[in-house]
């Protein structure tokens, strides 16, 4: 037995990084140069945003301002929600983003005592301290989850953003994807076996080639507004995109056959890196003449943000390519990994191949 679930569309994208500023530019950004200015977080939420907070914080609140005010819900002059906080939610995705705190945190209480920790810093060891700040800082009071869930944590959380939804739960709800690159960071990816705390000076971002073998990493975020289709309608907000089926597999190419049956092409693929494991994979599914974008190039590793980042961009594509140019697919995660998620955009208004199913599945 399966129940067809309300439409989920999306109403607003934010983005906070270095090199795009609109959805669009995402799809033409070059690869990340050497040296690069970090995103300005003080330039949007301002000082008071600044306070006792890490950076990927900021990062995420800069990128969920800009979402929110995409989407209407709150006006270009304040803060102030447009909708009832209690309609919202908030689900954030970040693998790495608050790995410095916490390692400060346990070198702090191993060298001298709890003795030596900030009670104003200290709420920032929390692994959910993201999606809380989101929330208490726009007043959202729906559900509010922090996934760190792998390399398909981002688009795990916006299905689960779109569960929320269906589900009846809210109305609508805030997906934050965010990473950023410090020398913790780097020092956890680069040395897995020493000290990732014993470098950290201050709190300015690291060289973003300082992943493995001088892969770039990402130090930015990126942010959605998912919204049930029938109360986006009665606010008289544009959806600029719907979401479709998603699938999570261990493997890329049985998460490709699932998500698209009867050998239906997509329009364009946003691949899960650079990696030619899951391209090899993806060219036995897809024809060849599907475009590809591969965000890592340009943006670098960006883990527990990529999936977001990837329907951000997505957003840009269907926008530019209208509505006759089929549906956006994205993918996370490949064969080494230890699951592989996909999720299909397609143009708002254009009737759904095949619906979400409960818990996200294929009909």
């Amino acid at each position: 037995m399966s129940a067809t679930l309300p439409t989920v569309v999306v109403t607003g994208v934010g983005l906070a990084l270095p090199g795009a500023d609109t959805p669009r530019e995402l799809l033409r950004a070059a690869a990340p140069s050497r040296p690069y200015e970090p995103f300005d977080t003080g330039a949007r939420i301002g000082r008071r945003g600044h306070r006792y907070k890490d950076r990927a914080t900021r990062l995420a609140l800069c990128a969920a301002l800009d979402a929110l005010r995409d989407a209407a819900l709150i006006p270009g002059d304040s803060e102030e929600l447009t909708v009832p906080g209690g309609t919202v939610g908030v689900v954030a995705s970040s693998n790495l983003g608050n790995l410095d705190t916490a390692c400060l945190t346990a070198a702090a209480i191993a060298k001298e005592s709890t003795a030596a920790l900030s009670p104003m810093g200290l709420p920032n060891a929390s692994s959910n301290v993201i999606a809380s700040w989101a929330a208490i800082r726009f007043g959202l009071r729906g559900p509010n989850l922090m996934l760190c869930n792998g390399a398909t944590s981002g688009l795990d959380a916006v299905h689960w953003a779109a569960t929320l939804v269906t589900a009846g739960r809210v109305r609508r709800a805030l997906v934050i994807g965010v990473e950023t690159c410090n020398p913790v960071v780097e020092g956890l990816l680069n040395s897995p076996a020493g000290d990732p705390a014993q470098d950290l000076a201050g709190e300015t971002p690291g060289d973003p080639a300082g992943g493995p073998g001088g892969e770039p990493l990402l130090d930015g975020a990126a942010a959605l507004v998912v919204e049930g289709a029938a109360w986006a309608r009665d606010r008289g907000a544009e959806p600029v995109a719907a979401l479709g089926r998603y699938e999570r597999r261990a493997g890329l190419a049985e998460c490709v056959r699932a998500l698209l049956p009867e050998d239906r092409a997509p329009g364009v693929w946003f691949t899960p890196g650079t990696s030619a494991g899951p391209r090899a994979a993806g060219a036995a599914v897809l024809p060849g003449t599907v475009p590809r974008y591969d965000l890592t190039a340009a943006f670098g590793r960006a883990s527990g943000a990529l999936g977001v980042l990837q329907c951000a961009a997505a957003v840009g594509w269907l926008g530019e390519a209208g509505a006759g140019a089929g549906d956006a697919l994205v993918t996370s995660g490949d064969d080494p990994a230890d699951a592989v998620a996909a999720l299909l955009l397609r143009p708002p208004g254009r009737p759904a191949a095949g619906p979400r199913q409960p818990g996200g599945a294929a009909a």
